[in-house]
Formats: C-alpha cells, sequence, structure tokens
C-alpha cells in the first residue's frame, strides 16, 4: 500500500515500501500547512525547484532527521554547501534506483532561482515508480506541455497537478493536463494558499470526472490518499 498526503499548496508527504518521502517540504509561514516542520518524519526529501515556498523547511528537517535530500544537479550542491550530508543530484530525463523505488525527473516550466538568489538549474516534476509497480506523476509547479502526453504513456497510476494558476496550471490547462496524461487517479495541489491562486476545487474535480476516465480526489490539507 502506498499512501499520499497533501499538507497544503505543493507539500507531500508520500509513504511507500516502508519509506518516508517529503515533496517541497514547505510549512513554516505557509498559510496552507496542515502541520509544522517538527511534526513530519522524512528519509528522503524531494525538491522540485528553487523557490522558497518549495525549499522551504528543508535544512532544518534533514538536521532533525537525517534524511537524504535528492533534487537537481544545482539544487543539491546548494543544499551540500548548506551542511546537508546526504545528497544526490539527478536532471531531467534522468532516472535512478534509490531504496524507495526508481524516481525521474521530468520537465517544468517554471521558474528555479534559490531564496538567496543562487541559480537554480532546471525545475522538475517527478516520476515514481514504486517499488511495487505502481507510477505516480507529481507534477509540481509547471504549466501545461505537449510531453505529458508522454508521461501519460508509461500508465499513470496517479497524477497530482497544480490547478492554481497564475504561477502554474490553471483550471482549463490542468483538465488538458489530466487528458494528455490519462491518470487513473489525479489529485490537485498549488491552488488557496494566497488568493492570488485561489481556485476552486470541487468544480474543477467535476469537470474532470466529466470529461476523462480519472478518479478526482480531492484532499483537505494534512488528509490522505491510499492506493
Amino acid at each position: 500500500m502506498n499512501k499520499l498526503t497533501w499538507y497544503g499548496h505543493a507539500t507531500l508527504g508520500l509513504e511507500t515500501d516502508g519509506y518516508k518521502l517529503l515533496v517541497d517540504p514547505f510549512f513554516t509561514d505557509n498559510p496552507a500547512a496542515s502541520t509544522t516542520a517538527e511534526a513530519v518524519d522524512a528519509d528522503f526529501i524531494l525538491i522540485s525547484h528553487g523557490h522558497g515556498d518549495h525549499v522551504g523547511d528543508t535544512v532544518a528537517i534533514v538536521e532533525r532527521t537525517g534524511a537524504g535530500v535528492i533534487s537537481n544537479f544545482e539544487i543539491a550542491n546548494w543544499f551540500g554547501a548548506q551542511g546537508v550530508e546526504k545528497i544526490h543530484p539527478q536532471h531531467l530525463g534522468g532516472g535512478f534506483q534509490h531504496p524507495f523505488g526508481y524516481l525521474k525527473l521530468t520537465l517544468a516550466l517554471h521558474g528555479s532561482a534559490l531564496p538567496d538568489g543562487s541559480y537554480g538549474g532546471n525545475p522538475a516534476g517527478f516520476l515514481l515508480t514504486t517499488n511495487d509497480g505502481k507510477k505516480i506523476y507529481m507534477a509540481q509547479d509547471t504549466g501545461l506541455f505537449g510531453d505529458m502526453q508522454l508521461i501519460g504513456d508509461e500508465g499513470i497510476d496517479l497524477a497530482v497537478i497544480p490547478i492554481g494558476d497564475n504561477f502554474t496550471m490553471g483550471p482549463d490547462d490542468a483538465l488538458r493536463a489530466v487528458k494528455f496524461l490519462r491518470p487513473k487517479a489525479v489529485i490537485p495541489i498549488h491552488y488557496n494558499t494566497w488568493d492570488l491562486i485561489a481556485q476552486n476545487p470541487v468544480s474543477w474535480a467535476d469537470k474532470v470526472q466529466i470529461e476523462t476516465q480519472a478518479k478526482v480526489v480531492v484532499l483537505a490539507a494534512g488528509e490522505s490518499f491510499e492506493f
């Protein structure tokens, strides 16, 4: 069994094969956060890009848990310079067999400057094949792009995609993304953190379920989906 928890904004927790993963752990100063950085556990932390609302509390969580950090080459090395001992750099299109599964970094249309202005390399999404064979696509911050159809060819069990608009895909493009990805289930994220990205996820879910075969799982911050 795999369990994905949405902590608010684009912060995710994933439990798979006995491992605990955190993705873009933004808790401090996150008005949508359902818990705190002190209350979460992690064996690995995945960082999609360098913006402060995604780098978040990574260093503090690593200091407490000893988690390893996985990101693109530039961000992983930036964390190494912050004192993070266990880093694993990857890059777009590259995959690696980690203890929790095979992780590939995918294209994302976004920015990636780090909080101190350092170069953050290319933003990314994550395509994870778990050890029990499930395919999870966590798009994180991105606009719509045509190669989502290629990601869909992998046979996606769960897609996690943004719907907030302004900084990422909005509801209309996110609906098109579901049509490209053809997942069995989809979870919307990156909305309602601030007024600038306010959306109605239930209305979006209704449209998706009318126009696609995907099951839409609308989570409240802190809720989980098991699959």
